[in-house]
């Protein structure tokens, strides 16, 4: 997956826009409604600068007070309207992006939840937490600050200028005379933030990756005395982010002063032609020149913030392009599946090769057969193989080669939520959420009774810690169950594993990192567990298998041995040295 992004140089992406629109598609009236308003409201902008030339010549230089006063509280009206209607079109267009940043989000979830972990093994999670929040959040803005925003600036310069040339040509042609210089600077200032915006966005992203990594990494950094090392390169990441943002404030205050320059210039003009020209023939009115300074204010307010509301659209645009790439990776693991029968837990696998990376094999022509109710135990040195094959039975990753089977069915034709559904995984680095025990046994599945976690508890002796936690079964465990000994995540995740009830169970090495008396709980646990069921454990203690009904030995992603604890050791092979090496150094541990 790729997160950088090149800009195409233009603002308005008309295919990415009808895809952010169609998020919101089902909201028309509102977006109807909000342009509706937003013409309104320029409409009634354009009103007040035209009622005041109408009371500065009819009224004021008249000096007839009651007609003022009722002009003035046309005035009030329209100004009370104008603010009015301002709030109810600055409400729904937040509105509309709100809603449209809520079904994105959930969308982009919905996405993620379903790719191959592979591609959480090549991506940056900050990378990915920067898409769905940040880059989300942008979107929001093409609805606020962006599109409709833009769209009322344009309506109001055009009605200002349309008033402008129906009232006195001559002075409109004055008024922009300093409109190639701005219009240049506009142009100028809007390419120069959209590239540090986009710089910007790429330091955010950075930034996220490196905080979330590095906290999530900790106890390395720590254990190692990296903290002034990895200090230093958060520095270097914040100062390319203080950087990128100081580069768009730059160009923000050389900008905004220049407009203010030119806008000076347009009042001067102003008040020097039309001051010039007061007399006959031209007879231009007192309020007809204090009408074109208004119109001036007002026709340099939004050219002011156009720009910058371009590069907010653009930054919407940039964030919405990374967002859609994301929805469009096809890298899902393909749930074409239709087949629910019972299963019985027969796994057979057929001459399997896999590989993460094109050719590099991991698993190299594979083949078992485990009958229902049986247990296969897989050892090996570390990089064996012995984790791969396991994360290839319930679809964690897809085989390269050959064939899985399960009850002579191959397990493609198994919808995946029902494949795995029969399958029960123990993993030896149990992930919790922070959480209550209660909600990271049940893992939010509503449907699971406290009395069923109860019993599951008993079954596996952890009711005897639980117990004993502050609130029981509503401890509230901190991130990745820093707050619970391994041991006791360990007992959490077999907990998982009794109540799903699995024709199928799987233990990646349960066992390799808990204490004494733990092991003695879990062993007793798994006996009951085991029973009935088809069970593929990856054993780290080689003591813990002896029972089993096939070992299969694992040598750089090949079966090297396959039988019973006695055959092999008998066959005097690499399960055999494997043994004794396990042995020895349990006897010079004790």
């Amino acid at each position: 997956m790729s997160f950088e992004y090149k800009a195409t140089g233009r603002v308005f992406e008309w295919k990415l826009l009808k895809r952010i629109f169609a998020l919101v598609s089902e909201y028309r009236l509102t977006i109807v409604f909000s342009f509706i308003l937003t013409v309104l409201v320029s409409a009634l902008g354009v009103a007040t600068p035209m009622l005041m030339q109408r009371g500065l010549d009819q009224y004021v230089l008249k000096q007839d007070i009651a007609g003022l006063e009722k002009l003035s509280l046309v005035i009030l009206s329209v100004l009370l309207m104008q603010t009015l209607l301002s709030y109810f079109q600055s409400y729904y267009t937040n509105w509309l992006g709100q809603m449209a940043i809520l079904k994105l989000r959930d969308n982009i979830f919905n996405h993620i939840l379903k790719f191959r972990l592979k591609v959480f093994d090549t991506t940056p999670v900050g990378m990915m937490i920067t898409r769905t929040i940040s880059d989300v959040e942008s979107v929001s803005q093409i609805f606020s600050e962006g599109l409709i925003s833009i769209f009322g600036d344009v309506m109001l310069m055009l009605m200002i200028l349309g008033v402008m040339f129906f009232f006195n040509w001559r002075l409109s042609l004055v008024t922009l005379s300093v409109f190639p210089f701005l219009l240049a600077t506009s142009w100028i200032f809007k390419e120069k933030v959209k590239v540090s915006f986009q710089d910007v966005r790429q330091q955010v992203a950075k930034l996220n990756a490196f905080l979330q990594e590095h906290i999530t990494g900790m106890n390395i950094v720590q254990i190692f005395h990296r903290e002034e090392k990895e200090l230093d390169r958060f520095h270097e990441i914040n100062a390319k982010h203080r950087d990128a943002n100081i580069r768009s404030v730059l160009y923000y205050s050389i900008f905004f002063p220049v407009i203010e320059i030119f806008s000076a210039i347009a009042v001067a003009l102003i008040v020097w032609y039309g001051g010039k020209n007061m007399l006959p023939p031209n007879n231009i009115s007192f309020g007809e020149v204090t009408s074109f300074i208004l119109f001036i204010n007002l026709l340099f307010r939004p050219l002011r913030q156009i720009a910058d509301k371009f590069n907010t659209l653009q930054m919407g645009m940039v964030a919405s392009d990374r967002i859609f790439k994301v929805m469009d990776m096809e890298d899902s693991i393909p749930d074409t599946g239709t087949l629910q029968t019972a299963i019985n837990g027969h796994v057979t696998f057929e001459k399997v090769w896999f590989a993460y990376n094109e050719e590099d094999w991991v698993l190299k022509d594979i083949s078992f057969d485990v009958k229902p109710g049986q247990v296969l135990a897989i050892v090996g040195h570390t990089g064996a193989g012995k984790s791969s094959i396991i994360s290839l039975i319930n679809r964690l990753y897809e085989k390269t080669k050959g064939n899985i089977l399960i009850d002579g069915e191959p397990i493609e034709n198994y919808g995946l939520d029902w494949l795995r559904n029969n399958i029960a995984v123990v993993l030896q680095d149990v992930f919790l959420f922070s959480d209550t025990i209660e909600n990271n046994i049940r893992l939010y599945d509503q449907s699971i009774t406290k009395e069923q976690i109860m019993e599951a508890a008993g079954m596996v002796g952890a009711d005897r810690f639980i117990d004993h936690l502050p609130g029981g079964y509503e401890y509230q465990v901190q991130e990745r169950g820093a707050t619970l000994s391994t041991g006791q995540r360990q007992l959490i995740s077999f907990i998982r594993a009794v109540i799903q009830d699995p024709k199928i169970l799987i233990l990646d090495e349960a066992t390799s990192s808990i204490d004494n008396e733990t092991e003695e709980l879990i062993q007793e646990a798994t006996k009951v567990l085991l029973q009935g069921r088809t069970s593929i454990v990856v054993a780290h203690r080689l003591a813990t298998i002896r029972n089993a009904d096939q070992i299969i030995v694992m040598e750089k992603g090949r079966i090297k041995e396959i039988g019973k604890h006695d055959e092999l050791l008998a066959k005097g092979g690499l399960y055999r040295k494997l043994y004794e090496l396990q042995f020895t150094e349990l006897v010079l541990g004790e």
